[in-house]
């Protein structure tokens, strides 16, 4: 587990669950039956949701906050970080609390999660509100025009060099700032928050793997075929803030043809990292989205 000190957000408890072997942490606010699950992100981890939790909270929510595997106050094990084994993490997790089905939260890979754990176990989620991520079924053809924006993700990937950039401290900083139009959010004490975890070898080595398999194990399935006859059934909205340097609204285009339930809200004046950039839209968009009638 991470040696870092855990942020302190009013109102939110700390908890492990053991799932598919391994320890994972959740963050936990409020109380009730309608359940609220968020997924984080590279490079971040629970406390992205550090706004969103208690404003859900707030709205009668009981709202949980995973740590991926390799993340935040989770274990890092040296294996599991293909997508479709942390959404079976993520299924693992619901199973362990006893939750059926609950509304879903995902930004960035946490979002890319949250779109294959829809696609495999519609019934588990009620609704689906995700944050600048693309869809699984984006086609080779359009990703190709866009594919320079990801140099990043090889740098990562890289033997050696991703795994110092994480443990130096000041890579994570950068990538937080430097991907934000908005800028405010990120004071010293937010971003040592979450670059300080990665000072630690086994977590600096969940992120690079997180990438590691991306590109070298998942993509050439993906660009094969593997999600382009999915469909999406449970009601989805996207918040995409326009500005994101690598994703591009654009490669939303087409998306009604897999997913008929699913609305699409451009963010100008926002980049990569809404969640923290716009807590307040983020909040007001979830409150209004999840407080709509369930759908059997």
């Amino acid at each position: 587990m991470a040696g870092t000190a855990l942020p302190q957000v009013e109102g939110v408890t700390h908890r492990t669950v053991r799932a598919r072997g391994v320890d994972l942490h959740v963050a936990e606010a409020g109380t009730g039956e309608d359940v609220v699950l968020c997924l984080h992100g590279w490079p971040q981890h629970w406390y992205e949701w550090r706004a969103l939790m208690p404003a859900l909270a707030a709205a009668g929510h009981r709202v949980l906050a995973l740590d991926q595997r390799g993340f935040g106050w989770s274990e890092a094990p040296a294996e599991g970080y293909e997508k479709e084994e942390l959404a079976s993490d993520v299924l693992a997790v619901l199973d362990e609390l006893g939750l059926e089905r609950v509304k879903l939260v995902g930004h960035d890979w946490g979002g890319w999660i949250g779109f294959l754990a829809c696609l495999r176990e519609p019934q588990r989620f009620e609704r689906y509100l995700a944050l600048n991520i693309l869809p699984p079924w984006t086609s080779a053809r359009a990703m190709a025009p866009h594919l320079w924006r990801f140099w990043y993700q090889w740098m990562i990937l890289s033997p050696g060099i991703g795994y110092r950039l994480h443990r130096g401290g000041r890579f994570v900083p950068k990538v937080l700032v430097g991907a934000s139009t908005r800028r405010e959010p990120w004071d010293p004490a937010t971003l040592h928050a979450f670059a300080d975890t990665f000072t630690e070898p086994a977590r600096a080595r969940a992120a690079v793997q997180m990438y590691r398999v991306f590109n070298l194990r998942e993509v050439p399935a993906i660009f094969r075929g593997r999600y382009a006859r999915a469909r999406l059934e449970v009601p989805t909205r996207m918040l995409f803030g326009t500005d994101d340097a690598a994703l591009r609204a654009e490669l939303l285009a087409g998306y009604e043809r897999h997913a008929e339930a699913m609305e699409v809200e451009l963010v100008d004046g926002c980049g990569h990292f809404i969640a923290d950039e716009m807590p307040d839209l983020v909040a007001a968009r979830a409150r209004e989205f999840f407080a709509q009638p369930s759908l059997p």
